[in-house]
């Protein structure tokens, strides 16, 4: 957080520093300054990153929308949305930010600056007035790649939940046929400390216990146990042997 005062050299320092950070050169500096400063240090409010921001989202969501339309050929129009809720809430956003460290760099008045934590909301608005700024001054292909960097590692997790959650509702209806039961998760081990466990569970269906598996919590352990299930039903390799 910076206060708006600051000298031609200092300012060009922070702009460095936070181009390092950020892995990409700016032909134009005065895009990332746009994009770092807050209406509180504006001279104006045409001079904020308000606008950045604006198309800043809309760069976001078609980056993303693309990726989930190739990535889930068969989702409908309504489970498209939910996954890009997901993948780029202002939450998500706002913790690409900080990843990058642009609560640092921010430039905020003397009224907002404080060495208190920076609200999730102005890391959000920065992290999409960035992305604006990069697509502005490196095109649309630099922004995307820039995009994906952050957005691609969270389609993968909306994915494998997405797969696993199928999973747990494919086994009910396969043991159903096969057992006359349904199916039930049980917890047999948990091992780690407090704030770091991880547990081991198995589905079982009418006194058949199927593979166990690991997961750092107890929902991922019960996806990957179904799918050990559906494994060891259809004769083939476990994806998550226990042991």
């Amino acid at each position: 957080m910076l206060p708006q005062e600051l000298t031609v050299s200092r300012e060009r320092a922070i702009l460095d520093e936070c181009q390092e950070a950020i892995g990409y050169t700016f032909q134009r500096p005065e895009l990332l300054r746009a994009a770092l400063t807050h209406t509180s240090g504006a001279n104006t409010r045409a001079a904020s990153n308000e606008r950045l921001e604006f198309l800043g989202d809309s760069v976001l969501g078609l980056v993303t929308c693309e990726q989930l339309f190739h990535r889930f050929p068969d989702y409908q129009e309504g489970d498209l949305t939910k996954v890009k809720s997901v993948v780029v809430s202002r939450k998500t956003c706002a913790r690409f930010s900080s990843e990058l460290g642009l609560g640092d760099f921010l430039f905020l008045g003397k009224g907002v600056s404080t060495y208190g934590e920076i609200p999730s909301n102005m890391l959000a608005d920065v992290f999409e007035s960035l992305v604006a700024a990069i697509f502005i001054d490196g095109g649309w292909v630099v922004a995307k790649q820039f995009v994906l960097r952050f957005i691609e590692p969270e389609i993968e997790r909306v994915a494998r939940d997405a797969v696993g959650a199928n999973a747990k509702s494919q086994l009910q209806q396969v043991v159903q046929r096969l057992y006359g039961g349904t199916p039930r998760y049980f917890l047999l081990d948990e091992q780690g400390p407090d704030h770091d466990k991880c547990f081991k569970v198995a589905a079982e269906v009418s006194g058949h216990q199927f593979p166990p598996a690991w997961g750092r919590n107890k929902k991922e352990a019960e996806l990957k146990s179904a799918l050990n299930a559906l494994a060891q039903i259809n004769d083939e390799s476990l994806p998550y042997p226990s042991n």
